[in-house]
């Protein structure tokens, strides 16, 4: 059987909480020197990968819905692409919904807008992200999207307004509005762009049936 990176992923998600719940009671400031996505990004340079599988440790809550999340989508993808791709795709659209999003807090904090910048923690952004790719990159959305034959720039205005509106609908107190709509823009340009889609000589490349 092939090994399934959704459940690494959530494996993963359960084995940083844990940690983060140690380093929370014996060393909190190393808690947040590992874990917490915040600028200037280049001091750590690593919290870009690990903020990504951690999450708010004072609860469940957070943790829980983007585990939810991730499952609904996650072992469905995962049936048409390849592990490494899976992992990649998701480490890399975390870390740059993450980086968007303390960026843009930090220019908001320039304008005056918001009074100070929040760390980031969580994977909402690479989860938006697949959900994303799931939106353009299966066949019928590419069909319609051929069909209708937009301009390049057109199809990414439709993209950004899509992405607002999930953005929108997802808007609640303490969540990353920002990551959200960056990931999911990444994900649905990723989609069009075929990215998870391997080739079939490359090793572990499933079926590739369309979806």
């Amino acid at each position: 059987m092939r090994s399934s990176p959704t459940a690494e992923t959530l494996a993963a998600f359960a084995v940083v909480f844990v940690v983060q719940q140690a380093l929370r009671v014996v060393a909190p400031v190393l808690e947040f020197a590992l874990f917490y996505l915040a600028v200037p990004l280049e001091v750590r340079p690593w919290t870009l990968v690990t903020s990504v599988y951690a999450h708010d440790p004072t609860g469940l809550g957070h943790l829980l819905s983007n585990a939810v999340a991730l499952a609904i989508v996650g072992f469905a993808l995962e049936r048409y692409t390849t592990r490494w791709r899976f992992h990649t795709f998701f480490v890399l659209t975390g870390a740059a919904a993450g980086a968007f999003q303390v960026l843009f807090t930090q220019l908001l904090v320039q304008a005056g807008v918001v009074p100070r910048a929040v760390p980031v923690l969580g994977a909402s952004g690479a989860v938006f992200a697949l959900f994303g790719y799931v939106l353009t990159g299966n066949r019928l959305t590419g069909g319609i999207l051929d069909r209708i034959g937009l301009d390049p720039r057109w199809q990414l205005l439709l993209f950004l307004v899509a992405a607002a509106l999930v953005t929108l609908a997802t808007a609640a107190p303490g969540i990353a509005l920002a990551a959200h709509f960056f990931g999911f823009l990444l994900g649905l340009l990723a989609g069009q762009a075929n990215l998870l889609r391997p080739s079939t000589s490359e090793p572990d490349a499933p079926p590739m049936p369309e979806y």
